[in-house]
């Protein structure tokens, strides 16, 4: 072959399968399952983690965090855990990662994060309801094949996300009600003259 070296030698690949099951569903031969770990008993009752109050913020306060340059975008970090316990949590391309990108783009649409290139904050609610609708897309996909935490991040990714949402559009339908209100009178809308 050209370019090659006569001196190098030929690299060998050994393939191993470690699939536990036959194809027909039986186990192997010389593969043991281990019992799933116990999970915690449903009649026991669970440790009460104090709750934080939700508080619902207008559209003149958000207005107004957007102009002071708040930056609220939701906590993806949902614990302060640094993740350890997700499998493959550090790694660039893993999926909490991926979630957070996904998130990011959800929450720059509906202005709680300035957009990465122009730094600027912009409203778009049908960008915005795209990257919610993909995120819980991913969820009912991934239903039972997430780590725990994973699973609690996507959940809390997807209600913040939700309620931003929600109160993005009740903000923008009061603004246009609002200039609808000063551009036509009662007068104008009855017919009266």
């Amino acid at each position: 072959m050209i370019g090659r070296d006569e001196k190098q030698e030929e690299v060998t690949l050994k393939v191993v399968d470690r699939r536990k099951y036959n194809p027909d569903g039986s186990v192997k031969e010389g593969v043991v399952i281990e019992p799933e770990p116990k999970k915690a008993d449903p009649t026991e009752p669970a440790p009460k983690a104090e709750a934080t109050p939700v508080v619902a913020e207008t559209s003149a306060d958000h207005n107004a965090k957007l102009d002071e340059g708040i930056d609220y975008a939701p906590d993806l970090s949902e614990d302060a855990d640094d993740g350890s316990d997700i499998p493959g949590a550090d790694n660039p391309a893993s999926f909490v990662n991926f979630l957070s990108t996904l998130a990011t783009n959800a929450a720059a649409a509906l202005g709680a994060v300035p957009h990465p290139a122009t730094g600027q904050r912009t409203l778009d609610l049908d960008s915005g309801k795209f990257w919610i609708d993909v995120l819980a897309m991913l969820r009912d996909k991934t239903n039972g094949n997430l780590h725990e935490k994973e699973a609690r991040l996507l959940d809390g990714l997807l209600a913040d996300l939700r309620m931003q949402y929600v109160t993005m559009v009740r903000a923008t339908e009061e603004k246009l009600k609002a200039q609808a209100a000063k551009k036509f009178s009662g007068a104008d809308i009855l017919g009266k003259k």
